[in-house]
């Protein structure tokens, strides 16, 4: 008989915690595993390879929506399937994450742009309003992510 693991050894080979590894199975991610007289779960090596594969997954970001057919393929389905869809998500998430330092690094020069502003006089301060936060923007499209300057709040 293959030797099997309980819940709480293959979280501890894992990294993933007990309560992760139960939600996975819940949604479909992870099959079921057996069951031991006592009702304990029963994972078998290939399932603890799963949750291994579906940490370092989650690590690079890739969504478990995509994740359960992935796993299943792992499962008994045909693995010459899993290559090509496992890089296509992998081209998906590197787009993305190449997105977000796109985005992030506007927001750094935007941030040092508000850093190196000299202060306003304070008159200009009575008469204007606090404009400190207000920064100029490239003329390349609509702001991304949560950086807006406080004109582009009050729409103007």
């Amino acid at each position: 008989m293959a030797q099997t693991f309980t819940i709480g050894h293959v979280a501890k080979a894992t990294g993933v915690a007990a309560k992760t590894i139960r939600y996975y199975e819940g949604i479909g991610v992870l099959p079921a595993p057996s069951r031991a007289a006592s009702g304990y779960r029963r994972y078998d090596e290939p399932g603890v390879l799963q949750v291994r594969f579906i940490r370092r997954a989650r690590a690079l970001g890739l969504p478990l929506r995509h994740l359960k057919t992935l796993t299943a393929t792992l499962n008994g389905g045909p693995r010459p399937a899993l290559r090509p869809r496992l890089l296509a998500l992998v081209r998906e998430q590197l787009s993305a994450v190449r997105e977000q330092i796109a985005g992030l690094q506007l927001l750094e020069g935007e941030l040092e742009q508000v850093l190196r502003r000299p202060p306003a006089p304070a008159q200009e301060r009575r008469a204007k309003g606090c404009r400190c936060l207000e920064v100029e923007r490239p003329r390349r499209g609509p702001p991304r992510g949560r950086a807006v300057s406080l004109a582009a709040e009050r729409g103007g």
